[in-house]
């Protein structure tokens, strides 16, 4: 299948939009029990129509393994049937998710009468610009909407028919529970233009939410004229203390940079305390996994099989199977290492000490901050959000995983008895 010949982005995006306005007023008054049969009606038809989105896939990763697409986003873009059997059930997960909208926060009695509540309620039109991960077009297509928002999909070119059939299974979902269509809308073009449309689209996109790589939201936050969830790198550290667990230790780090290296949440550097006893352990694991380790001095005379890091590798997000490796001194050391380099995403620390433990868990100043756990985890799902629309690392807003409760903000309802003010 080829693109239409492009519209004028700001028409169609415009157009778009103010069809989402419309279907978002509908939703926030929508019951829960809606929202969620759509979800769960969509995951019905992802599983009825696999084929037809496996065989969309294996389009796409022909044509960007042509493209020479790197290892790590292929594996982004590539499903098989246990990834889609995952996103299905994804879906009914968020379904089965307590609903924020009308929630209420607090309420309080004022001096003069006043019965005051704080209630959640939908943000409104999100826009999700994203690459590579198919996925992501079933998770934030449901997350906003089970959320009471309408949402507008700009997926990357090198997944272009897997969001298409996975799309069209989102809208089978919306037909089935008696749902506005537009409550989920999929930008028809690939032309970047249509991504500029939405970043100036004042007035008709409540909040745009980029998710992808360092270019793709240097872009979002240099032109964005609407408010914007950013999500930055995965520069994410592991710090074995000196009181680690050995055998944790190199459980761990195996995993946390292994498991999978495309994801934001592996990772990244890897500080080890001069005291842990079993350091060349650890590192000698990571190499023998065909980890290619960069490490400083220190580290290379335990691990001659190390190459030399250089200055570049402490801020570099690999997405692939290098890990950079540093001796520090304590848990301070390790904690100014992170602040200088870090991206405030996703750091962990390996240590039987809870004092220290403890103590790294308050001082870094990161969106998810972990004690004896993989940084693999570093997930919605895993949280038991039922998915994510990405992991924002800024401080306003919503921080780490971004659900349902990210994606609504709140009204002050005051119910008074005829007071007037002096």
């Amino acid at each position: 299948m080829t693109d239409p010949t492009p519209p004028d982005a700001v028409a169609l995006i415009g157009a778009m939009a103010r069809r989402a306005r419309a279907a978002a007023a509908t939703l926030a008054q929508v019951p829960t029990a809606a929202k969620a049969a759509a979800l769960r009606a969509a995951a019905r038809a992802l599983r009825d129509d696999a084929t037809t989105v496996l065989a969309a896939n294996a389009e796409d990763v022909a044509r960007a393994t042509a493209a020479g697409l790197s290892p790590a986003l292929l594996d982004r873009l590539r499903l098989d049937a246990d990834r889609l059997a995952a996103t299905a059930a994804g879906l009914e997960a968020i379904a089965a998710l307590p609903d924020p909208v009308g929630q209420e926060i607090d309420r309080a009695e004022r001096p003069n009468g006043f019965a005051l509540s704080r209630v959640r309620v939908p943000l409104g039109v999100i826009g999700i610009v994203y690459e590579s991960r198919p996925n992501v077009t079933a998770d934030a297509g449901a997350l906003a909407m089970m959320a009471g928002n309408a949402v507008i999909l700009r997926g990357g070119s090198e997944a272009r028919e897997s969001n298409r059939a996975i799309h069209a299974c989102l809208v089978t979902g919306l037909h089935a529970a008696g749902l506005p269509e537009d409550a989920i809308q999929l930008v028809p073009i690939a032309d970047r233009a249509a991504v500029g449309a939405m970043l100036g689209a004042t007035g008709l996109i409540d909040l745009v939410v980029p998710r992808g790589g360092k270019s793709l939201v240097a872009r979002v936050q240099a032109e964005a004229k609407v408010p914007v969830l950013a999500h930055l790198d995965g520069i994410n550290h592991l710090y074995v203390d000196r009181a680690a667990d050995p055998a944790k230790a190199k459980a761990i780090a195996l995993n946390s940079k292994l498991r999978r290296t495309g994801v934001c949440g592996a990772t990244e550097t890897l500080l080890i305390d001069r005291a842990f006893p079993a350091a060349a352990d650890v590192l000698g694991a990571l190499v023998d996994a065909d980890c290619e380790v960069r490490g400083d001095d220190a580290i290379r005379a335990i691990e001659p099989r190390a190459v030399p890091a250089t200055q570049e590798d402490w801020d570099t997000e690999y997405l692939d199977a290098i890990v950079s490796a540093a001796l520090v001194d304590g848990v301070d050391e390790a904690m100014a290492h992170i602040a200088a380099h870090g991206s405030h995403h996703t750091d962990a620390i390996v240590t039987e000490d809870s004092g220290v433990a403890e103590r790294f868990l308050a001082q870094v100043d990161s969106a998810i901050v972990m004690w004896n756990a993989s940084t693999q985890f570093a997930d919605g799902g895993e949280f038991g959000l039922g998915g994510e629309i990405g992991i924002a690392t800024g401080r306003l807003h919503a921080r780490g995983p971004v659900a349902l409760e990210g994606l609504t903000t709140y009204k002050w309802l005051v119910r008074g008895t005829g007071q007037t003010r002096p």
